[in-house]
């Protein structure tokens, strides 16, 4: 039995504070609020992303799921991130690709990372 990943439900204090933040530095285009939720897409494909009210009760920023980004050139995504007030830590070099990390606004850990290009050539 095939089942795609889909989608990633990121729970959010300020859904339209999320959103904005996704879309502006990695480009996902929003639907805008749908059935309570609002979902962002890339044009290159891939699972979208749900925002979703938290509630207040739930305790955010939790580091068992980060989202990971495919971008070709660590350095210069981090510079134009930088330009856009995105600050991302240190660039870790690994087995033939680099990634670097940060936050969304609800301490989301989310990283850039040129893993899926290492062998593009």
């Amino acid at each position: 039995m095939r089942s795609p990943l889909n989608a990633i439900v990121i729970y959010a204090k300020d859904m339209d504070r999320t959103a904005d933040f996704y879309q502006r530095f990695f480009g996902l285009a929003s639907t805008g609020k749908v059935e309570g939720l609002i979902e962002l897409s890339s044009t290159d494909g891939g699972p979208i992303i749900l925002i979703h009210q938290a509630a207040k009760s739930m305790k955010l920023g939790q580091v068992a799921v980060k989202l990971v980004f495919a971008v070709e050139d660590v350095e210069a995504f981090k510079v134009k991130s930088a330009e856009l007030g995105l600050t991302f830590g240190s660039t870790h070099q690994a087995n033939g690709y680099a990634f670097a990390n940060a936050k969304d606004p609800d301490k989301n850990s989310v990283s850039i990372s040129s893993r899926a290009y290492r062998y593009c050539a």
